[in-house]
């Protein structure tokens, strides 16, 4: 995976599996085009393979790739296993956006995921699901087991945290920001609700709320036509930034340096962005659907996402309230630090083990 929260996933993962098994033999599947695999062990050993992530025939290329290397179990990161290849197979569900909103989704898209997810969590051995939330439609939408399902929350990686003050503006000025500005970070997709929050920004700098930018940090997903045309009606070109390209050792900073970070998404599987800021200390505005309650608990301010002056007020107690920013700050370092890849490693591992133990 080149980018995304399926990589990070993959990459934390990998890292907190090294620090903590140093038995296992682990082989990680990589595509040729990948200069550097990732190799967080001496006991991890790279394989490339010629099969695209997400291609059409991904589960039976990826077998055949896989049988020669006569894996005791295989642990696909996204949800589709190999057809065969390995003895046992562990997935992991990240949401079922495709499910609950067809619409937001490219007609090849819903092919492809529609087509593949009921046999998917049939032919798993176990799921790792990254909330509550997920567990609960993957065993109410699927009529999955709920035994077969385990919770493994994600968290943030190291390098969010609280930066320096000199550290964090050198990055701003390659932007031309300064502190303060209301933050978005995400692809540019239907399910993350960009034109809600574009209605809410406008509201809120109408109320004088805020002379601040709102930074888009993110790329072009798809279907995102709607983003950039409501960016024009609503007169917002001026007042908005959409930064691309932004890479992992700048983000941090752009974090650190947003007077609130917003996340008005219909829906998500986890939401590891608002756990990204809060270790950074920047306090969260967040839609209450889904897994997104679970993640900010009582460290943020939940907003019903179709309702764009709700989040405008809550902008505005956000961003004049010092107090609130203060304790909310305070709070979201606090539930940030409840959650850590330590502890996903270890439930990770202990689902292996179980698996493995019933072959």
């Amino acid at each position: 995976y080149a980018r995304g929260g399926i990589r990070s996933y993959t990459l934390c993962l990998l890292q907190a599996l090294a620090h903590l098994d140093a038995v296992g033999d682990y082989v990680v599947l990589a595509s040729r085009k990948d200069d550097e695999p990732p190799v967080p062990g001496p006991n991890f050993r790279p394989v490339a393979c010629w099969t695209p992530c997400h291609h059409a025939l991904e589960r039976w290329a990826l077998s055949a790739e896989a049988a020669r290397l006569k894996l005791d179990l295989l642990h696909s990161p996204d949800f589709i296993p190999p057809a065969w290849g390995a003895r046992r197979t562990v997935i992991t569900i990240h949401d079922l956006t495709f499910l609950h909103y067809p619409d937001f989704l490219t007609a090849e898209s819903r092919r492809y995921y529609n087509g593949q997810i009921e046999w998917a969590v049939r032919r798993a051995d176990h799921i790792l699901a990254d909330s509550h939330a997920t567990k609960v439609d993957l065993a109410t939408m699927l009529q999955v087991n709920t035994d077969k399902i385990t919770v493994a929350h994600l968290a943030a990686g190291a390098g969010f945290r609280p930066l320096p003050v000199d550290e964090v503006a050198a990055v701003l000025a390659t932007h031309g920001l300064t502190p303060g500005y209301v933050l978005f970070v995400g692809t540019l997709e239907p399910r993350k609700n960009v034109p809600g929050l574009l209605r809410a920004y406008r509201l809120a700098s109408d109320r004088g709320v805020t002379e601040a930018p709102l930074v888009l940090v993110g790329g072009k997903g798809w279907l995102y036509q709607d983003v950039f045309e409501q960016t024009d009606r609503l007169g917002l070109r001026e007042h908005v930034r959409f930064l691309h390209g932004v890479g992992d050792a700048a983000l941090p900073a752009l974090y650190n340096g947003a007077g609130v970070l917003v996340i008005p998404s219909f829906y998500e599987g986890f939401g590891l962005t608002a756990l990204e800021a809060m270790a950074c200390g920047t306090p969260v505005i967040a839609a209450q659907r889904a897994s997104l309650p679970e993640v900010v608990g009582e460290a943020g301010l939940l907003v019903d996402p179709d309702d764009p002056q709700a989040m405008a007020d809550a902008m505005a107690r956000v961003l004049n309230d010092r107090v609130l920013h203060s304790a909310m700050r305070a709070s979201g370092l606090a539930q940030a630090a409840r959650f850590t890849w330590e502890q996903t490693a270890r439930t990770t591992l202990a689902v292996y083990r179980a698996v493995l133990g019933s072959a």
